[in-house]
Parts: structure tokens; C-alpha cells; sequence
């Protein structure tokens, strides 16, 4: 009812199931608790936490502002509303290796199912804007290694996240890709690929799950899922979608309201408020309420 129902073992068991069942897995991005819970109630298997959302939310651009807690308190009152599973972004991991130690412990006690961690150099940039860098080789793999390391549970997915693509060749992505499976990484994340044809061609050199993103404005075209999961993408996230609707609408109601001086010609375009307290289940919380608050004392001591 004020918590989802599965524990967050349970959620990670459903990511792998997931990832290992051949129907891509698609995951909207949640920009709060509420988002996520419509998202879990439109039938997607699970949520995306996008570390642009959350500092978008704050008023402050990507480009790795946000703190560990910030990312982790945020992940976790999205996980806690959702039975779906939530794949966080954890940017660079908040530091070096040990830094990336403790954020894999605390985004695991925040309940999340797996983060994706990356390549590029601290401050870091939004992945499809230019001036990117990225780390040498051996700070990646040092990255990705320590998470492993500190991960208790065994079912929580740590993912690598390479930009080597928007700085460099192909081969070279590939070549990125490859030792940060042999560190440890569970699945991938090659940001920025120009086409399905380099989708196709990371699927033949990498045998863990592949994640796509296909975020609106960026460097990728928004390839169908269906011609995804053709070339081997195992998950695709549309990180920053809901956000983007959300605020289009909000911007156009305000338009509106300063235009016409009352929001009733777009009330039709609105959430009702029946539908928005089912999506939070008053009914429910009111029959527990109840069950709470009526009982009797009677034979009761004092």
C-alpha cells in the first residue's frame, strides 16, 4: 500500500530474469515517485532512474553536480513506491574507487536493482552534449572492478557505461567495452552510437546484456524497439521522456492561463483527480485506515 509489496532481492531477480528472456526490456524514466507508480500501472517491466532527471529537478545542469546522497535519496523513494525494478544512473560513481565503493553499497541499501557506472573524466557532461572525456582504460576497469567488489548482493546489477563512442571510433567503443566486461560488469551501456549497425556490430563482440538509450534531442535517432531488439539490444530507456511531456504540458497550461485567464479549455488534458487517487490507492489506505482506528477497547484495562 505506502510500500511496494516485493523486497528489493525480489526486484533484482526480475532485472536478470528480465535481461536473460529475449523480449527487450523497456524502461521509462521516472522523475518522481508518482511517474513511477503510473509507470509500473501502464504495464513496463521496469523504471529508470536518470541522474539527468534528478539534477533537472534540482535547477542545476548535468554535469555531475548532484552528490551521492542527493541521487540515492531521490532512488530510493522512486524504488519504494513501485513493485518494477529501478536501474539508477550513478554518473562516474561520486569519486574514485573507493568513492564508487561506498555508492554501490548505499544506492543497494536505497533498494535499487543496479546503477550504471561510466567512463568519463569528473566533472563529467550529459553524454550527447560535445566536449566529452574519458578516462584512460585503466581508471574504467578500476571503476568497475571496485564496484563489484563492494556489491553484497550478488543479484545487483552493476552496469558499465562507455562515451568512448562520442570521442572516438567504433572499434575503439568495442575495444572499452570488452575490458569492462572482463572487470566484472554485468551488461553495457554504449552511450551515443550513430546507428543500429554499430548496435548490431557491439552485439557480436560483447555476450552481456546491451542497454540502448533513446533520449529525444541527442545524437542517436529514436530507433523502434522492435528494430532494436532486432539487432540484439536487450534494454532500451527513454530517460528524460516523461519529464519533457510533463513540463511541455505545464508550459503550455501557463501559457494558457496567462492568455485566456482560466485553465477550463485544457482541464480535459489533465490527470482527474479520480484517476490520480487510484493511481495512489485511496481506497486502500482509507480500508486500512479504518481497520486501525475503529477497533474497540472494550474489556481493555485503564
Amino acid at each position: 500500500m505506502l510500500h511496494a509489496t516485493p523486497t528489493p532481492q525480489a526486484k533484482r531477480r526480475d532485472l536478470r530474469e528480465g535481461l536473460a528472456s529475449g523480449r527487450l526490456q523497456v524502461l521509462p524514466g521516472a522523475f518522481n515517485p508518482l511517474s513511477a507508480m503510473l509507470i509500473e500501472r501502464m504495464g513496463f517491466p521496469g523504471v529508470y532512474i536518470s541522474g539527468a532527471v534528478l539534477s533537472a529537478e534540482l535547477g542545476l545542469p548535468d554535469i555531475g553536480l548532484t552528490t551521492l546522497t542527493e541521487v540515492a535519496g531521490r532512488a530510493q523513494q522512486i524504488a519504494r513506491v513501485t513493485a518494477l525494478p529501478a536501474l539508477v544512473d550513478a554518473d562516474t560513481g561520486f569519486g574514485e574507487p573507493m568513492n564508487v565503493a561506498r555508492s554501490i553499497q548505499v544506492l543497494e541499501d536505497a533498494g535499487v536493482a543496479g546503477m550504471h557506472l561510466e567512463d568519463q573524466v569528473n566533472p563529467k557532461r550529459c553524454g550527447h552534449l560535445d566536449g566529452k572525456q574519458v578516462v584512460g582504460e585503466d581508471v574504467a576497469v578500476k571503476r568497475i572492478r571496485a564496484a563489484v567488489q563492494a556489491r553484497r548482493d550478488p543479484d545487483f546489477l552493476i552496469m558499465a557505461r562507455t562515451d568512448v563512442r562520442g570521442v572516438a571510433s567504433l572499434p575503439a567503443t568495442i575495444d572499452r567495452l570488452k575490458a569492462l566486461v572482463d572487470a566484472g560488469a554485468d551488461a553495457v551501456f554504449p552511450e551515443a552510437l550513430a546507428s543500429l549497425d554499430e548496435f548490431a556490430a557491439v552485439r557480436a563482440a560483447i555476450d552481456v546484456p546491451i542497454l540502448a538509450n533513446m533520449t529525444e534531442f541527442g545524437r542517436s535517432d529514436l530507433f523502434p524497439h522492435q528494430a532494436l531488439q532486432d539487432v540484439g539490444v536487450n534494454l532500451v530507456i527513454h530517460p528524460v521522456s516523461l519529464l519533457r511531456l510533463a513540463m511541455g504540458a505545464a508550459e503550455r497550461g501557463l501559457a494558457e492561463l496567462q492568455d485566456a485567464g482560466t485553465l477550463e479549455r485544457v482541464v480535459p488534458e489533465m490527470q482527474t483527480r479520480a484517476r490520480l487517487y487510484d493511481l495512489l490507492d485511496y481506497a486502500g489506505t482509507t480500508a486500512f485506515d479504518e481497520g486501525v482506528f475503529t477497533f474497540d477497547l472494550t474489556g481493555n484495562r485503564g
